[in-house]
C-alpha cells in the first residue's frame, strides 16, 4: 500500500481528474529500501562486490535508482487510486507532472513530495436489456436431394479432365496448350511471353478480350489477338492499354466430365457415392448454419444498439474512429478514388463513420458488460487453437506468426476479442432463445445492403 492523499479536482461526465500526493518521507523510505535491496549485487571498480559504500552507490546510481522508484511509485498510487475510488478507466490514465524543473529536482533528489494528475474517463454505468425482450429469428434452410445432386454435379464439373481431339474448333470450355508474345506499339513488355501456356476459355485467366479471340482457332492456327489491360491492372505501366498477342495453337482438347458414380466418390478417398453425398450434405449444412449465424448475429447486434443509450467515452469514440478514418484513407489512396466518387463530401463522411464509431464503441461496452456478468472466459486452449488457425493461413511461415505473437505487445489481444465476442453473443442467444424460421437459399444467402459491422470486445 502506498501513503498518499487523493484529490478529485475536476469532474464532467464520465472525465475526471484526481491530484495524487505521494509524501517526501515516503518517497525516502523507498529509494533506501531500492538501495538496500542491490547493494549486495552492485559492483564497482575499487570495490568487492557487496562492499560499495551506500553515500558511493547514491553519488553513481542515485539519480537512475530514484527514477526507478518514482516510475514504481506513480503507477502502484494511481492503480490504487483507482482501486481505492472502485472506478473503470475507460484507457490509460494520462499522468502529468509539474512543469516547474526545480520542483522536479526537489522530488528527484527526495526533498519534495511526489505530485502529479492523472486524467481519464471512466466506463459508464450500463443498465442491460431484458435478453427476453428481443425479438430474433433464426433462419433455417432444409437441404434436400435436389440440393445435394446439385452440389455433386458441380463438384464433377470442378474434376473435368481435357482430351486432346485432331482438327477440333476451340469452343468455350476447352483447353489450349499456346505460346505466345504480346507487344504494345510494337514494343514487348516485361511478362508478356508464354509457352506451353494452358488456357481454359470462359475461366478468365487472361485479360479481358483474350480468350475471345482464341473461339473458333484449331491446333497448327496462329492468330493475333488484340486485347485491353483493365484501367485498374495491377502493372501501372499496363493499366488501360491495348496489346497485341502472337499466338501460336498447339493442342485443343475437349472437356470429359466424370461419370458419377462409386468410382467417382473413390477418386476422393471415400467408400461409396453415399458417403461422398453425406460429406457434401455436412459441409452444406455448416455454410447455411455459419450464414445463417452471421445474420442473426448481425439482427442481435442491430437490437443491442437501438436498446441501450449510455454517454460514451470520448478517449474510446476518438481511438475507434481514428482506426477507421485510416482505413478508409488508406483504401481510397490505393483504389485512386475519392469521396467525391463516391458520392460523399470529406464532412459527410466524416459524420458517417463516427457514427459507425459510436456504434462499435457502444456494442463493445455492452458486450463487455454482459460478458463480465455472465463471466465469460476465454480459454489457454481457445486461444492456441486461434494460433493454430492463424499460422496455417500463411505456409511456411508458421514461425514467423508464433512469434509475432509472442513478441508484440497486444497481437493476443487480436486472437482473443473474435472469441469472447462469439461467446458472449452464444450466451445472450441461449437467454433469448430465438424462433426458428424456414426460408429459401436466396433468402437465408440475401444480406442487408449494409455490410453487418461487428465491435471488437474486449475479453
Amino acid at each position: 500500500m502506498v501513503d498518499m492523499q487523493v484529490t478529485e479536482t475536476s469532474t464532467d461526465g464520465l472525465k475526471r481528474t484526481l491530484k495524487v500526493i505521494v509524501g517526501a518521507n515516503e518517497l525516502a523510505e523507498r529509494f533506501t529500501s531500492r538501495i538496500d535491496e542491490g547493494k549486495d549485487t552492485i559492483q564497482l571498480r575499487g570495490f568487492r562486490k557487496g562492499k560499495v559504500p551506500i553515500g558511493h552507490i547514491k553519488k553513481v546510481y542515485g539519480r537512475s535508482l530514484m527514477a526507478e522508484v518514482l516510475q514504481d511509485l506513480v503507477e502502484k498510487s494511481s492503480q490504487q487510486a483507482l482501486t481505492d475510488r472502485q472506478e473503470r478507466p475507460a484507457m490509460q490514465p494520462q499522468i502529468a507532472f509539474s512543469e516547474d524543473k526545480d520542483e522536479l529536482e526537489q522530488v528527484m533528489e527526495g526533498k519534495a513530495d511526489l505530485a502529479y494528475t492523472m486524467s481519464f474517463e471512466v466506463l459508464p454505468k450500463i443498465d442491460l436489456v431484458d435478453f427476453s425482450t428481443l425479438k430474433l429469428e433464426r433462419e433455417v434452410v432444409e437441404v434436400d436431394d435436389e440440393t445435394i445432386d446439385k452440389a455433386v454435379g458441380d463438384l464433377a464439373e470442378r474434376n473435368v479432365s481435357f482430351e486432346v481431339e485432331e482438327g477440333r474448333a476451340a469452343a468455350e470450355g476447352d483447353q489450349l496448350k499456346i505460346d505466345f508474345a504480346g507487344s504494345i506499339d510494337g514494343t514487348p513488355f516485361e511478362g508478356g511471353t508464354g509457352e506451353d501456356m494452358e488456357v481454359v476459355l470462359g475461366r478468365g485467366g487472361f485479360i479481358p478480350g483474350f480468350e475471345d479471340g482464341l473461339k473458333g482457332a484449331k491446333a497448327g492456327d496462329e492468330p493475333t489477338i488484340k486485347a485491353t489491360f483493365p484501367a485498374e491492372y495491377q502493372v501501372a505501366e499496363l493499366a488501360g492499354k491495348e496489346a497485341s498477342f502472337a499466338t501460336k495453337v498447339k493442342s485443343v482438347a475437349k472437356p470429359v466430365k466424370p461419370e458419377i458414380n462409386e468410382d467417382f466418390a473413390k477418386g476422393f478417398g471415400l467408400d461409396s457415392l453415399d458417403a461422398l453425398r453425406k460429406v457434401m450434405r455436412e459441409r452444406i449444412e455448416g455454410e447455411y448454419a455459419e450464414f445463417s449465424r452471421t445474420k442473426i448475429k448481425r439482427a442481435l447486434l442491430d437490437q443491442l444498439d437501438k436498446a441501450h443509450s449510455f454517454t460514451l467515452p470520448e478517449a474510446l469514440v476518438s481511438q475507434e474512429f481514428d482506426q477507421i478514418w485510416n482505413q478508409v484513407n488508406n483504401t481510397l489512396k490505393q483504389s485512386g478514388k475519392t469521396f467525391e466518387d463516391e458520392g460523399k463530401t470529406e464532412e459527410s463522411a466524416k459524420a458517417e463513420y463516427r457514427t459507425l464509431a459510436e456504434r462499435r464503441v457502444r456494442l463493445g461496452l455492452v458486450l463487455a458488460e454482459i460478458g463480465d456478468k455472465a463471466k465469460v472466459e476465454v480459454t489457454q486452449e481457445e486461444l492456441r487453437n486461434a494460433l493454430f488457425r492463424e499460422a496455417r493461413r500463411f505456409p511456411g511461415q508458421e514461425r514467423m506468426v508464433y512469434e509475432y505473437f509472442e513478441k508484440t505487445p497486444g497481437a493476443v489481444q487480436q486472437l482473443r476479442a473474435p472469441i469472447y465476442e462469439d461467446k458472449v453473443v452464444d450466451h445472450i442467444l441461449g437467454e433469448a432463445k430465438p424462433t426458428d424460421k424456414k426460408v429459401s437459399r436466396e433468402e437465408l444467402l440475401k444480406m442487408p445492403d449494409d455490410e453487418a459491422d461487428v465491435p471488437g470486445t474486449p475479453g
